[in-house]
Order: C-alpha cells, then sequence, then structure tokens
C-alpha cells in the first residue's frame, strides 16, 4: 500500500527524506509509472458498479444489451481523448497484442522498425530491418527514407510514438510524411505516449496505432488497436467474430469499461501532464545542482514530461533498482525481462553513448501522485547511494 504525506507538508528543504521517513515510515514512494500506474479511483468507482453484472455484450437478451451499450460507451471515451472514429478502435488483451495484430495482421512482408521499439514489437517481426537512431535516440530519417525507398514496394513501417526508456517523443509527423511518399503505411506503438502527449490519430496520418490501459490509471489486461478506415487486417485470434471480426473472443468488459474511464479522466484534466513535467525537471534541476556531471539521457530533445533515463557512475542499474527499494523507493531500469532481472538496454546500446550508458542508466517515471517531497528524498537517496557505492562515504 502507498501511503503519502499530506500535500500542505510538502517541502523543498534538504531535511525532506527525514520529513518523509517520519511521516509514512518505511512506505514506498511510487517512481514507476511508465511500468504501470495505480488505479484511478475514478476508475475503481466505475469497475466497482459494473463487478458482478453477467457483462457479455454478444448476448441480445436485455442484460447483454446492457452490456454492449457499456462496451461501446468506453469506444467512444477513448475515441474523444485520441480522435478517433469510435468504430475503429479493436479492443486487445493490452498493447502486446495490439502491436502483434497490427504487425501479423497487415499482411505485409516487408516490415521496417526502429532499433528502440519495444520488446513486443522486435519479437512480432523478428525478420524486421531496423532503422538506427543518432545519440539521443531519435530515428534517423534520412537512413529511413532510403530504406523504404529500396525496397521499392509495399511495405509496413512501425516507429513508437514514446520511448518507454528514455521517454523521446519520436517525430510521427515527417515519419508519416516519408513513408506516405513511397505508399508505405505506418503503424506506432503510441502506449507510452497516450494521455501524456496530445494525440490526434484522424490527423496523424497514422495508419494503426497501439494503446493500453494500465498506463493512465486504467486495470491491466486491456489495450486497443486503433486503425484508419482504408486498413483491412487479418485477425489473429479467430473464432465468435466479436470486433467485428478482427479480434475474436469475449470482450473484456470490465476491462473496456476501465479504459474509457480513465480516457475520460485523462481528457478532463489537461493541466495534470504540465504540474507532472515541471516537477520531473525540478527534479532533474536539483540533481544536476548536487551533482553536475550527471548524465540525463536526450536531456535536450523532446521528451514525454515525466520521464527522466539518469546514467549513476560505477553502479549498474539492477544495483540501483535494489538500493533504492531498500530505501523506500519503486523505479526501475530500462529493460527488464519476464524473469525480473535486469539486462542491458537495447535501447541505450541503440544510442551508441558508450558501454556504461548501456548497464547503468535508471528509469524515473512520475505520475499524478507524485509530489515534490518525494522528489526531494529521490535526490537524497541518489546521492547517498552513489557515495556508498563509489566508497564517497
Amino acid at each position: 500500500m502507498i501511503r503519502r504525506p499530506p500535500r500542505s507538508t510538502l517541502s523543498s528543504s534538504s531535511a525532506a527524506s527525514d520529513v518523509y521517513k517520519r511521516q509514512v515510515g518505511n512506505a514506498s514512494i511510487y517512481l514507476d509509472y511508465n511500468a504501470t500506474t495505480p488505479l484511478r479511483a475514478e476508475v475503481k468507482a466505475e469497475l466497482l458498479d459494473a463487478l458482478g453484472e453477467p457483462n457479455n455484450p454478444s448476448s441480445i437478451h436485455s442484460l447483454g444489451r446492457i452490456a454492449r451499450r457499456r462496451l461501446e460507451k468506453s469506444r467512444r471515451q477513448i475515441a474523444t481523448l485520441i480522435n478517433s472514429p469510435p468504430e475503429n478502435i479493436i479492443f486487445t488483451s493490452g498493447g502486446t497484442e495490439a502491436n502483434n495484430l497490427a504487425l501479423k495482421g497487415g499482411q505485409c512482408t516487408d516490415i521496417i522498425v526502429s532499433s528502440v521499439e519495444h520488446e513486443a514489437v522486435l519479437a512480432a517481426a523478428v525478420n524486421a530491418k531496423k532503422i538506427s537512431v543518432d545519440k539521443n535516440g531519435i530515428v534517423i530519417l534520412s537512413e529511413l527514407e532510403n530504406v523504404i525507398a529500396d525496397i521499392n514496394g509495399d511495405c509496413f513501417v512501425s516507429i513508437m510514438w514514446a520511448n518507454n526508456e528514455t521517454g523521446v517523443i519520436q517525430p510521427i509527423k515527417e515519419i508519416v510524411e516519408i513513408a506516405s511518399k513511397y505508399g508505405a503505411r505506418v503503424h506506432s506503438d503510441a502506449v507510452q505516449a497516450l494521455g501524456k502527449i496530445p494525440i490526434n490519430f484522424r490527423e496523424s496520418g497514422l495508419s494503426m496505432m497501439s494503446i493500453s490501459a494500465h498506463k493512465i490509471g486504467g486495470p491491466t489486461g486491456i489495450g486497443a488497436l486503433v486503425i484508419a478506415d482504408d486498413v483491412e487486417l487479418k485477425p489473429t485470434l479467430v473464432g465468435g467474430g466479436q470486433e467485428k471480426g478482427r479480434r475474436s473472443g469475449t470482450e473484456n468488459i470490465l476491462g473496456a469499461i476501465g479504459f474509457g474511464k480513465a480516457a475520460e479522466v485523462v481528457a478532463q484534466n489537461p493541466a495534470e501532464n504540465k504540474r507532472v513535467q515541471n516537477l520531473r525537471d525540478l527534479f532533474e534541476t536539483k540533481l544536476s545542482r548536487c551533482f553536475p556531471k550527471v548524465n540525463i539521457l536526450s536531456q535536450n530533445v523532446p521528451r514525454l514530461g515525466n520521464t527522466s533515463a539518469i546514467v549513476m557512475p560505477g553502479v549498474l542499474a539492477e544495483t540501483q533498482v535494489m538500493s533504492f527499494d531498500l530505501e523506500g523507493i519503486c523505479l526501475s531500469a530500462g529493460a527488464a525481462c519476464s524473469s525480473g532481472k535486469v539486462k542491458r538496454s537495447h535501447v541505450v546500446e541503440a544510442m551508441k553513448i558508450g558501454d556504461e550508458p548501456a548497464t547503468n542508466t535508471i528509469r524515473v517515471s512520475l505520475g499524478w501522485d507524485s509530489t515534490e517531497l518525494e522528489i526531494d528524498f529521490l535526490v537524497n537517496s541518489w546521492l547517498k547511494i552513489y557515495n556508498r557505492a563509489n566508497k564517497k562515504i
């Protein structure tokens, strides 16, 4: 259970860590919102209201029709957040399935991805051509155009909107423009971007886009693939023909209800992201003042306002994550596998900025409940861990 001090007690003093410990004891500070988010209170209330009902939208009786209305309401709520036709939103079990449906259902043999994509994309397109990124993690557009031109035919480009490890935002508009010159279609994994930056699917020029609920305060186990009007998909899951035959299986009504409500809450709170970005900037400023040589990756290019990827000299990421956990802070290394172990970051490796960043980078990702007091505690803990590991204390 994450407990937080009242906002009236927030302080930026050097004694913030002691204040925090007195107020919350050993309770955890959660700074891993890019991994998953707490369930929003509004979402929880909506789910509790629907919990226990026989929710099958394929049933033609009155309760089935109620379930269908709930499902379509959720679709409209998500469509409002991303400016998409509701009927073009296909519910899936999450971002991973949405990516798989896009890459495998698009029926295109020539696939192009960036070298910093999420594993869900890289594993679904193992034979894809990979485009390099620069030292900041931004796709090299000239290389992308050359690869598309060399294919000289129909191809499919998949570039994530924002990176889960560094927060770097890719130039989606320019990517779509290049692909359109050659008749190529573009899919974007927008799982991290959703709710953190404005997304206008209708105007993006994308053919497909993957999103997920649990990154914006919704439940896990529910995502969606958003498609343009002219996209035809071959389903990867067949059966009862749900979701207009594009994704069979009884819909996860509770998940969809939670997703829709989370999208509605995000759409109604546009100032939330600015407050979070101010906190992130404050964290980076304070850390830089205390440790001027700190290496914050991609700091001078467009990033998600909640994300910092920080290299700690001489300390492996896995060691840092465990040390912060002992301090009561939950954060992560950029790359984690299903075993829970930390491995070298393929994202940072692709940036070609040295061996140490690929092994010594942690990710701090803030959210709507993050506070300035937590930022002060984080800075103090970072310095303590660094000094202890480098025998400076």
